[in-house]
């Protein structure tokens, strides 16, 4: 096929590259960088932002302080629990005590 413009390839590639270049430039001269709304816009963003950062944070802090509240509670009870089964293990002791004491002191008695 024969090439009617009569532009080589470096031509073409070179008009493009001037198409992008002026399509970048005209992008931002429009983009508003320097626009005082955008400014704006951009430091309402950011204060949102913040906001939602500090809400997450008081609710993971809310979440840690009910699991560590949980955590003593059922501390409570376990310690609760272990000192009333020592309790009960020293009232078998005692009984298991006085039992083989009167049974040392039948004993004895039937010897004589």
């Amino acid at each position: 096929m024969r090439n009617l413009k009569g532009t080589s390839v470096d031509d073409r590639l070179s008009a493009a590259a001037n198409a992008k270049k002026a399509e970048l430039e005209k992008f931002r001269a429009r983009s508003g960088v320097n626009d005082p709304a955008f400014a704006e816009r951009q430091a309402a963003r950011h204060a949102i932002s913040v906001a939602r950062d500090a809400r997450t944070a008081e609710r993971n802090a809310s979440r840690l302080a009910s699991i560590a509240h949980e955590a003593a509670e059922n501390a409570a009870r376990d310690a609760e629990v272990a000192r009333q089964t020592a309790h009960n293990v020293a009232l078998q002791a005692d009984r298991r005590a006085a039992r083989d004491a009167r049974y040392a002191a039948r004993k004895a008695r039937s010897r004589r």
